[in-house]
């Protein structure tokens, strides 16, 4: 159906949008931003799974 979907110059033509929508200034900060929250939901998922395994498996 769709061959070599996402070529080369598909990531530059987006990264040229992206830099034009959100300039070049507000960049670093969205991406300080998506890090934080990366590493929020990570230590979230970490905290359920040792709920998850202190509780044990449940009977149902």
């Amino acid at each position: 159906m769709i061959r070599n979907a996402l070529e080369p110059w598909h990531l530059l033509i987006v990264a040229i949008v992206v830099i034009a929508l959100f300039g070049s200034k507000r960049l670093p900060d969205a991406a300080r931003s998506v890090g934080k929250s990366l590493r929020i939901l990570k230590s979230e998922t970490r905290a359920l799974k040792e709920e998850g395994a202190r509780s044990g498996p449940a009977d149902d």
